[in-house]
């Protein structure tokens, strides 16, 4: 019998391994998997390399695993914004290494990834800095640069609900990019609010197929979300 539930978050991140590339949810604090994250940290892996949108706000959540001095590199498209102190003071001491990506290439380069592209060609970044020492093509009069899929060992998203087979819906803007950074990594660990019997999701609701989805821990709902906003 296929169940991928797992019975606590410790259980479920147990095998994450120092110098793994894990991919995190979330789109600032949409949909980022706090308690997956807090339980990273407690875990102990280190050297990290992390993929997410940006590099975390205030102290909490993705912050505090750079904080604890966790991550090696992080691969993002937003790394600075008014609350990003910790990511700030980290670069600036030459303890974190970043590579700056387009939020459009960082989605299309994880997205390749889970359907097995090889590498594609963008005009995004080409004739700027981030396009160094890239392959570039003249296509249809246009330039562009070739950029190649990230590929994870593990990806830490959040969903709204889940059953034992992996099959996840999520809940509004929560959703970013869970869906393609299930696809793009070799385990998948996904927390879900909600455990459902198998067969009570609509087919055609469920966004992230089961296939891609190796585990499945079960978190309550918080009142409030990891940037201190009432969740509905």
């Amino acid at each position: 019998m296929i169940n991928k539930i797992f019975p606590s978050l410790e259980q479920a991140l147990a095998n994450i391994h120092d110098g793994a590339t894990v991919m995190i949810g979330g789109f600032g604090g949409a949909g980022q998997p706090a308690e997956l994250i807090d339980a990273l940290i407690a875990q102990g892996a280190r050297d990290l390399v992390i993929v997410n949108n940006n590099a975390g706000n205030g102290e909490t959540g993705l912050a505090a695993l750079l904080k604890a001095r966790r991550v090696r590199k992080i691969i993002c498209s937003f790394p600075r914004q008014a609350d990003s102190e910790v990511f700030d003071g980290l670069y600036r001491a030459g303890e974190l290494e970043l590579e700056l990506v387009p939020q459009g290439n960082l989605a299309e380069r994880i997205r390749a990834a889970g359907a097995g592209i090889g590498a594609f060609f963008t005009p995004t970044g080409y004739g700027t800095e981030l396009a160094k020492g890239k392959e570039t093509r003249a296509i249809d009069g246009r330039m562009y640069v070739l950029e190649h899929p990230i590929h994870a060992d593990f990806a830490l998203i959040k969903a709204e609900c889940g059953d034992r087979w992996g099959n996840l819906t999520y809940r509004k803007t929560a959703r970013n990019f869970g869906p393609i950074m299930a696809s793009a990594a070799k385990t998948t660990i996904a927390s879900v609010h909600e455990i459902v019997a198998l067969g009570s999701l609509d087919p055609e609701s469920v966004v992230t197929p089961g296939l891609y989805v190796q585990r499945v821990v079960q978190v309550p709902r918080s009142a409030t979300g990891p940037a201190g906003f009432k969740q509905a």
